[in-house]
């Protein structure tokens, strides 16, 4: 097979595999936002949509979530996914990253970093964070070499970085040994490809010398497609066009309106692309789903931060389930006009069911004695902290840290507390009392304390997922002084003395015990909000038919939902826009599943959800 060949004819601006004239149309598929058991059923859908390629980020923190440990098995196995592309007749775009954005925490890259080196450079030439990319590019790229088109396999062209002119560093170094870094797995048996933005010379910021150059722009008329297609032309005079990151929809941030775009414009601009020859890729073409905590944020808004909602539905070609939208159709007749391929039958909807109502019990409040036992993890009880550690500094990925110490005597009533750097969101208790929320996304960082009210002050902070776009540094927790402050004069009391709990919820185990390991509830206030802090709640129930279908949480109010062990995501409807969460039917059984909920504001009054067959987002 040491004869196939996938290169550029520099000449007459076209790819050529195995010596001859090739375009692809792909669309990006996230393996990590599926579960493994449907990856099949979408790429092959993808094909049916005229797809001949398949574009592929690798989440680095998924496959390496702690320092020294891997994981390439079931929603890890990159392996079956390379698999599964070429059984559905589809060529793989790789893109390894080491960073991907792709609205995941951190743009992909280990939150470990930071606490292995503190002040670590991420994305440009610094000696530790270079170090460990050969490390995992030692781990990660032999799983691809025999799949590397040289070499008989699918894979025909891999990324480079990520969009590097968008950070604004143009690293030479950095950006040079990436390019040898990837080298010593590709071998030339696969193509090289950076891609930017056609605009504020973030093409020439990214560009790699002998790398191919590659741009991304979503909706656009046709005087806007030459412009941009100018401006590659500007740093890559020559080769084939391609839109790496052709955008059919948007992504979604928590309370905003629902992203969309319209199908007939974007029609339009799909077909003035491949009338120019040009080779373009979806971005996304199947969204999928947030799961657990991965979902990012971005460095938008009033705080300068908005984070992401656990749909990435992303209003593609594909929904949220893996159905073909209008979007789908639509594109499918303009790729027909330029790729004369037979194609399979596009597979029917996957059916849907709306379950009863399920009432769930509460089973424990996570703050307690009792909580604190069963679900934190306590750090460094034999001392205290004078400024609140970070959560890299203790080394926890996401969930909760809860911040303690005493409150100073005051006589002002009442005085203003503020915390400086909060990342991202504090419910404010004392002595165990809900007092109020600070919330980095709506910057607010203060709130009065009534004097005489309490001796512990408790700040339980949310990790709402690290930003992935342009920003490298997202620590979490409490970056900068927690003070007390009287209205009327300028005296500040810093406090300091602090206890840190940590509540990840990564060990399902512990979760199973608490919602289901003993009989006995917990008693909530009557009206449902939760004053002493967040709360378990749990509940069987059994399915008679086995589909996909949406848990409705439109009377609950903010939290984490898990089904049967997985963790589904972040819900948060009191702010919207999404109101239902997706669980996919190969998550449920006959008989005997499980639905926790750790709920952190307020529970309706009966307790239950509702389930409904469609996705509810307000628009």
């Amino acid at each position: 097979m040491s004869n196939r060949t996938f290169t550029i004819d520099y000449e007459n601006d076209t790819f050529l595999k195995d010596g001859k004239p090739f375009r692809y149309v792909s669309g990006s598929f996230h393996y990590f936002r599926a579960l493994p058991q449907k990856w099949r059923e979408i790429l092959k859908t993808m094909r049916a949509g005229g797809l001949n390629a398949v574009d592929i980020y690798i989440q680095w923190s998924l496959h390496n979530p702690k320092d020294g440990v891997y994981n390439f098995e079931g929603i890890a196995n990159v392996s079956d996914v390379i698999e599964a592309a070429k059984e559905a007749g589809l060529y793989v775009i790789l893109r390894p990253g080491p960073y991907i954005c792709a609205e995941i925490d951190n743009g992909g890259v280990p939150f470990w970093l930071f606490n292995k080196y503190p002040g670590i450079q991420m994305r440009v030439a610094d000696k530790n964070y270079m170090t460990e990319v050969s490390k995992w590019y030692a781990k990660l790229m032999p799983h691809f070499v025999p799949h590397f088109y040289g070499n008989g396999g699918p894979i025909i062209m891999v990324q480079v970085e990520n969009e590097y002119g968008a950070f604004k560093k143009c690293d030479k170094v950095y950006k040079e040994f990436l390019r040898d870094e990837t080298l010593k797995y590709t071998n030339d048996k696969a193509l090289l490809f950076t891609v930017d933005r056609p605009f504020d010379g973030e093409l020439e910021c990214g560009r790699i010398e002998n790398v191919f150059v590659t741009t991304d722009f979503g909706l656009a008329n046709d005087t806007e497609v030459d412009a941009h297609w100018k401006a590659l032309r500007e740093v890559q005079p020559k080769g084939p066009l391609v839109n790496t990151e052709f955008y059919p929809g948007w992504l979604t941030h928590w309370q905003e309106a629902n992203q969309r775009r319209p199908a007939e414009p974007l029609a339009a601009t799909l077909r003035k692309m491949l009338k120019d020859g040009a080779n373009v890729n979806f971005y996304m073409y199947f969204g999928g789903t947030n799961f657990g905590f991965w979902a990012g944020a971005n460095d938008w808004g009033l705080g300068k931060y908005m984070a992401d909602i656990t749909s990435y539905d992303y209003d593609a070609p594909l929904d949220e389930a893996g159905n073909p939208t209008k979007k789908f159709h639509l594109f499918k007749d303009v790729i027909r006009e330029f790729l004369k391929e037979n194609l399979p039958e596009t597979p029917e909807l996957r059916p849907t069911m709306k379950l009863e109502d399920i009432c769930l019990k509460p089973k424990m409040k996570i703050l307690t004695d009792e909580g604190r036992k069963a679900l934190g993890t306590p750090y460094d009880l034999e001392k205290t902290f004078k400024t609140p550690p970070t959560f890299e500094a203790l080394n926890q990925f996401s969930g909760f840290v809860l911040y303690e110490t005493k409150l100073p005597k005051f006589t002002r009533d009442p005085s203003q507390l503020v915390v400086m750097g909060l990342r991202d969101r504090a419910t404010v208790y004392v002595d165990n009392y809900l007092v109020g929320v600070l919330s980095r996304e709506n910057a607010i960082n203060s709130l009065p304390i009534s004097a005489g009210i309490g001796d512990k002050l408790q700040l339980l902070v949310e990790n709402q997922g690290r930003i992935n776009f342009q920003v490298a540094d997202d620590l979490k927790g409490i970056l900068g002084d927690v003070t007390l402050q009287c209205y009327d004069e300028p005296y500040v009391t810093k406090l300091e003395n602090w206890t840190a709990t940590g509540y990840d919820f990564e060990d399902y185990a512990k979760i199973e015990e608490v919602a289901f390991g003993n009989k006995s509830e917990v008693e909530i206030y009557k009206n449902g909000v939760l004053n002493e802090g967040p709360v378990i709640f749990a509940a069987e129930f059994d399915c008679e038919e086995l589909a996909d279908t949406y848990i409705d949480l439109t009377k609950w109010s903010k939290g984490v939902l898990f089904v049967n062990g997985i963790n589904l995501g972040r819900y948060w409807p009191v702010a919207g826009p999404q109101r239902t969460n997706y669980i996919p039917k190969e998550l449920l059984q006959p008989k005997g599943n499980r639905i926790v909920l750790l709920e952190l504001q307020k529970a309706p009054s009966d307790k239950c959800v509702s389930f409904s067959k469609v996705a509810l987002l307000d628009d």
